[in-house]
């Protein structure tokens, strides 16, 4: 790897890390009480997909330890926001579903989170995010591999 390179990948990794972090701090601030963005986006996930989902498929989808997910699923069904039910097929597994209060909490998050992120689309405008996004979603399908 030539020197340019090496720079321009150290520079991209940089702004990726960074931008990371500011964006997360201020995702943090606009959350309902008690939810932790790792709250939010597996809501989110349960409340777009149309069917139950296994811890295991959970922590696959966000490339974590079952463990980290088990985590996860135990606060979030401590707070009431998702169920957690055996597998009937096979009572060894269990099944995640969101639930009415985290569908609830978790459209509360996204009208938070909304107003942050239009601010930032309509500051840096919308042609350049359209730009951005086919690079954004390529380094992400490299980085799942």
């Amino acid at each position: 790897m030539s020197d340019k390179t090496q720079n321009l990948a150290v520079a991209l990794f940089s702004e990726l890390l960074t931008l990371d972090q500011l964006t997360r701090a201020s995702v943090a601030k606009v959350m309902p009480r008690g939810m932790e963005l790792s709250h939010f986006v597996v809501l989110n996930h349960l409340a777009q997909s149309a069917s139950e989902k296994s811890p295991g498929q959970l922590a696959k989808s966000f490339h974590l330890t079952r463990g980290a997910m088990t985590n996860t699923l135990n606060k979030l069904e401590w707070a009431g926001w998702v169920h957690v039910r055996p597998d009937w097929d096979d009572a060894r597994r269990k099944k995640v579903a969101i639930s009415p209060s985290g569908q609830a909490a978790r459209d509360a998050a996204i009208a938070g989170i909304a107003p942050v992120i239009e601010d930032i689309v309509a500051q840096v405008g919308e042609e350049k995010v359209r730009m951005a996004l086919p690079v954004l979603r390529e380094l992400r399908g490299l980085l799942s591999e």
